[in-house]
């Protein structure tokens, strides 16, 4: 099946030109991200790949249809950015890759944690310049901590083996309990009581209607005063805003994110040598403890080869009359 691939990067070539050879699809890897004005170069493509940033609303919708595509392949996790209604209304089909590696992002919310917490970021560059002073660089014992995890689906479940085996208390919220969550030793409480008791919250939901600005100013009022707020799931989840003035009062003393609601025109390319228009991004750099990292809890190896391989996989499924992991 031919395949209009958007938003390509020379690294997902690699890993997807690896697992092609298994396959008998035609890619035509295109750097541009889909949106209204790109939506043409799909043409003569019957599957179009696409990834987190990637505009597939209903406008985009109405233009695959006319050119034939029959198929989003999403090779991702996350469908908030495609109009399932506009695409079932136009008999486009939408597959996901649900489960890459769940470890590859539970690792990096621990690595942004650690990285918060012992400030080993400032440390590396204070001895690069020969300075050893430990002033400023003051940690606490992550052991006995209360960890308030707000999803449990794979991701945040392997985020609590990890934090159980540094000896955390993790509380959970989530929409159902899982058997699984509480056999690592997740206690699941309200949402409330979660914020109240956690010393670090950490979210691991989707992004819909229900859960958009999850995150807001009563949300953070209801935190404990100095408490560690990381997100590795999707930018909307948090009021950026609301996150700020919690910054500013020190409601909030440690802020990790790997993601940013408004991220689809700064993140995956290199603007070092350009001005940086989003104020209210350019506001959060400005904090020392913030840190931000560019929507990479994902970028392993292995989770790479998984989201080549089940996308491809996806794709054949759906030549041969079969749907498999349909959103």
């Amino acid at each position: 099946m031919k395949i209009a691939f958007f938003s390509a990067k020379p690294y997902e070539k690699d890993f997807f030109n690896h697992a092609l050879p298994d396959f008998q699809h035609e890619i035509n890897y295109l750097e541009v991200k889909l949106d209204t004005h790109t939506a043409n170069f799909a043409a003569g493509a019957k599957a179009v790949c696409v990834f987190v940033n990637d505009i597939v609303n209903a406008a985009v919708l109405t233009q695959l249809a006319a050119q034939g595509v029959k198929l989003i392949a999403l090779r991702c996790a996350g469908y908030n950015n495609v109009d399932l209604k506009a695409a079932a209304q136009h008999g486009i089909a939408v597959v996901r890759v649900p489960a890459y590696s769940p470890y590859s992002v539970a690792e990096h919310t621990i690595a942004l944690i650690l990285t918060l917490n012992r400030k080993t970021h400032r440390a590396y560059n204070r001895v690069r310049e020969n300075n050893f002073s430990l002033d400023g660089l003051l940690g606490f014992d992550l052991h006995g901590k209360t960890v308030g995890l707000i999803g449990l689906g794979k991701i945040g479940l392997a985020t609590a083996q990890i934090l159980k085996g540094f000896g955390c208390k993790v509380l959970g919220y989530d929409v159902q309990t899982t058997a699984e969550a509480v056999a690592v030793g997740v206690e699941f409480t309200t949402f409330d009581a979660l914020l109240q008791q956690s010393d670090i919250v950490s979210l691991h939901c989707p992004l819909n209607p229900h859960t958009k600005y999850l995150i807001n100013e009563q949300a953070i009022g209801k935190m404990k005063n100095g408490v560690m707020l990381i997100n590795t799931s999707r930018g909307g989840l948090i009021d950026t805003k609301a996150v700020i003035q919690g910054l500013k009062s020190k409601k909030i003393a440690y802020l990790g994110l790997d993601v940013y609601e408004e991220e689809g025109d700064l993140f995956f390319e290199d603007l070092s040598t350009e001005v940086i228009a989003d104020d209210t991004f350019t506001r959060l750099l400005t904090f020392p403890n913030v840190l931000i990292t560019g929507h990479q809890a994902f970028f392993t190896q292995n989770a790479m080869q998984s989201i080549a391989q089940t996308t491809l996989q996806n794709i054949r499924s759906f030549e041969q009359g079969e749907l498999r992991n349909q959103v």
